[in-house]
């Protein structure tokens, strides 16, 4: 009998085909590769927001203070102590903030406005609202995640502590009043203690202010006359008053973060004796 043909199988036709592509093993790559993308990115937003703007607003803040010093040094002083603060522009550093319970090392210049600008300086005085040691309510912002984070520790203020602000001719010393759990038993409990001296539970149209409370980024009548109130107080019970705000929580501008203080002290400062500070300062923790 004949042999049967030989069949020739092409090569190609032996090899494995390419494999199958697995949809589900697909979206989970893909699905993975965008993640650490938006990570990397959300990564680096991270560093450039908290700690290149950081470095950026410090050198603005050291050139402010310089600025500062420079113009105390050279400004003719008043001859009764008292300071004027006319003629300020946006971003023009006027006065410096102390908060000894930060440390010695905790100290900002204040600049006037509170545009972004501004903040990126250091804190910022809302133009509306009283000056150091004035009768009303000297208000300042200030940013709590980056930009050299003035306020990122401002929730940890305790009634009584204090709160020094220095100006060419005085130091105005704030403390900040009871929080809203301490009104009650105040004059017997922690109202006592020497740190609270000239610090009180406020009555008439102050009667609902307390020293630190969470808002809502509307309420704009915080930094109010009588915080919280749009009706002015008569100028025989009008208070003295300091209110800091920054954005809460950290990261967020959801809501705002408020502390109170009131005005307790004043030294006018001594031109014989230009290397004295208040004794307040050695508050520090």
């Amino acid at each position: 009998m004949p042999e049967p043909p030989t069949v020739r199988i092409p090569k190609d036709f032996l090899r494995p085909g390419p494999p199958r592509k697995d949809p589900v093993r697909t979206v989970v790559r893909t699905v993975g590769e965008v993640l650490i993308t938006l990570g990397l990115v959300t990564l680096l937003f991270v560093v450039y927001e908290v700690y290149w703007t950081d470095l950026i607003s410090a050198g603005k803040q050291r050139d402010a203070t310089s600025a500062l010093d420079n113009q105390w040094k050279t400004k003719t002083e008043d001859a009764q102590r008292q300071d004027h603060f006319t003629g300020l522009g946006e971003g023009d550093g006027f006065a410096k903030m102390y908060i000894p319970s930060f440390g010695a090392d905790y100290h900002f210049t204040i600049v006037e406005g509170t545009t972004e600008d501004s903040l990126e300086i250091g804190p910022g005085h809302y133009t509306h609202t009283a000056y150091p040691g004035e009768a009303g309510n000297f208000a300042v912002a200030g940013h709590r995640v980056g930009k050299g984070a003035p306020f990122n520790d401002i929730n940890l203020i305790n009634s009584c502590d204090a709160i020094v602000v220095e100006t060419q001719n005085n130091w105005f010393v704030y403390r900040a009043l009871p929080r809203a759990e301490e009104k009650a038993g105040w004059a017997e409990g922690k109202g006592k203690e020497a740190q609270c001296k000239g610090v009180s539970v406020l009555g008439g149209p102050y009667k609902n202010l307390v020293g630190q409370q969470i808002v809502s980024p509307s309420e704009g009548l915080v930094v109010a006359p009588v915080p919280g109130s749009s009706t002015a107080p008569s100028a025989g019970e009008q208070a003295a008053l300091m209110t800091l705000t920054t954005c809460h929580p950290r990261f967020s501008d959801k809501q705002r973060l408020i502390v109170h203080a009131v005005l307790v002290k004043q030294w006018a400062k001594d031109s014989t004796k230009p290397n004295w500070t208040p004794p307040e300062l050695k508050e520090t923790a």
